[in-house]
């Protein structure tokens, strides 16, 4: 997958959410629940947007790994809003969010295993 491919499926996936949040009930619970995964989800594109820009290898797999940290927080949010019940739209959208929120985390733990991974066979040589 090219950078610039993820750059968009991540930002892709922070727009979805927003889109997600206006159907989610207008309660204390929804209200909570929206305003966290507004942050999770949204923090992912701009932190790979800094991993982008790194200053060393080690700076790179610190925001990806900030990344990850908050696609998993994401994760959990939705499923927390999907048990509880506090999206009033379908149920498809919900499960499509969480699927797109899935095969990200699977992208960035293999990204950070191979650059982890590429950086200890370049300091063994």
């Amino acid at each position: 997958m090219k950078t610039s491919d993820l750059e968009e499926r991540i930002i892709d996936f922070a727009v979805l959410i927003i889109n997600l949040v206006e159907g989610l009930k207008n309660n204390y619970s929804g209200n909570y629940y929206g305003n966290q995964l507004i942050r999770s989800s949204g923090s992912p594109a701009l932190n790979y947007g800094e991993a982008r820009s790194a200053e060393s290898h080690k700076d790179f797999v610190h925001k990806m790994g900030v990344s990850l940290k908050e696609l998993r927080e994401s994760y959990n949010c939705l499923r927390i809003i999907k048990k509880a019940n506090l999206y009033n739209g379908s149920e498809e959208n919900i499960l499509k969010a969480i699927d797109e929120n899935n095969q990200l985390i699977s992208i960035f733990v293999a990204s950070i295993k191979t650059s982890k991974n590429n950086n200890s066979s370049i300091k063994s040589r």
